[in-house]
C-alpha cells in the first residue's frame, strides 16, 4: 500500500571522509551543513567512562540478558526494543540534553521519542550482519524529520562490525524494501551500493554517538573481533511528524523536548508502507474496524 514524497534522483557522490567531532555544546553551522550533505555525524566524548560503566551495567540486567538470550544474540544481532521501560537510566539518557542539544537544530524543539533499543552483535566471529536499509521504511511517517541516535557502549571498529553508511543516500528518497510485496526488512536494490568503496565506516568511541537521517541507507557487516559491539540507540521524531505504519511500541511518543502541539506536517509525495507477513500495516494502522477481515 503507498501512501501519497518529493522525487529525488539518483546521484553520483564524491570521495570524502568521515568527519569525527568532539562534543562542545550544541551544533555548530560545519556539523549542521555536514549532516544535511551526508545525512549522518560522529560525535565522540559525549559521555564519561564513569557514565559508560553504568550504562553497561544496567544493559546486563538479568532481565535484559534473558530477553536477548530468547531473541538468540549470542548467533545473530538483537534489537531489543522498548529499552526506556527496562531501566530509569535509559529513560533519562533518552531525555539527556547533552543528546537533545545535537538533534535540536536537525529536527526542531518539540521532539518525541518514537522507539529506544538496545543494539547488540554477538561476540561469535562472522556473526551479527545486519541488511542495509532505511529506518523510514520500517516507520513511515508524515515527514522525515526522524534521527537515529546510537551511543556506543563498546568502540565501535570495523572488526567488530561498526555501521556502514553511504554518504548522501537520505537524498534518494525511500527505496524499495519489498519482496513479493511483503516488507522484508532490507533494501533490495542491491546496485545502491554494489560499489564498496561507496561505504563509509562509522566508529564513534565508546561514550561517543552518531546521529543519522530516516533516509540514510546504512547495515553492518559481521562481527570479526570475537568482542561485543553494543550500543543504545533512540530514533527521535519532530512531534509534528504522525506515524502511518508499523509499531507503536510502549514508549513511542514520549516527549522529550519543547511541548505537544497536535499538528501534524505533510511533506508532498507518496510512502510505500511496510506489510509484513502474516498480518497488516502494523498497531499504528488502526483505521480498520476491528471486526473487518484482512
Amino acid at each position: 500500500m503507498l501512501v501519497s514524497c518529493q522525487e529525488f534522483s539518483y546521484q553520483s557522490l564524491p570521495d570524502w571522509r568521515v568527519a569525527v567531532y568532539s562534543a562542545k555544546g550544541g551544533l555548530s553551522d560545519e556539523q549542521v551543513e555536514t549532516f544535511r550533505e551526508n545525512g549522518f555525524l560522529v560525535i565522540d566524548d559525549i559521555f564519561t567512562e564513569i557514565e559508560v560503566a553504568e550504562l553497561r551495567t544496567a544493559s546486563n540486567l538479568d532481565t535484559i540478558r534473558e530477553s536477548q538470550q530468547e531473541k538468540g544474540f549470542d548467533k545473530k544481532a538483537v534489537h531489543l526494543l522498548e529499552l526506556t521501560i527496562k531501566h530509569p537510566l535509559f529513560k533519562d539518557l533518552a531525555r539527556d540534553e547533552r543528546i537533545l542539544d545535537l538533534i535540536r537544530p536537525l529536527i526542531g524543539n518539540d521532539i518525541q521519542l518514537q522507539h529506544s533499543k538496545i543494539a547488540t552483535k554477538p561476540p561469535t566471529k562472522g556473526a551479527g550482519a545486519f541488511k542495509m536499509h532505511q529506518d523510514f521504511a520500517f516507520f513511515p511517517h508524515t515527514n522525515t524529520s526522524l534521527v537515529a541516535v546510537m551511543v556506543m557502549l563498546d568502540d565501535a571498529t570495523k572488526e567488530n562490525g561498526c555501521m556502514q553508511m553511504i554518504s548522501g543516500s537520505h537524498k534518494w528518497g525511500l527505496l524499495d524494501h519489498l519482496e513479493n510485496g511483503i516488507f522484508s526488512g532490507g533494501c533490495v536494490e542491491v546496485d545502491r551500493w554494489a560499489d564498496q568503496s561507496r561505504l563509509v565506516d562509522v566508529t564513534p568511541r565508546a561514550g561517543g554517538i552518531s546521529i543519522h537521517h530516516c533516509l540514510s541507507l546504512h547495515g553492518s557487516p559481521t562481527n570479526s573481533s570475537g568482542e561485543p559491539r553494543r550500543g543504545l540507540v533512540f530514533q527521535y521524531r519532530a512531534d509534528d511528524a504522525y506515524q502511518l505504519a508499523d509499531t507503536v511500541f510502549e514508549d513511542t511518543g514520549t516527549l522529550v523536548s519543547g511541548q505537544r502541539n497536535g499538528k501534524v506536517r505533510c511533506e508532498p509525495g507518496e510512502w510505500q508502507l511496510p506489510r509484513r507477513q502474516p498480518g497488516n500495516y502494523g498497531s499504528a494502522w488502526n483505521q480498520i474496524g476491528t471486526k473487518v477481515e484482512f
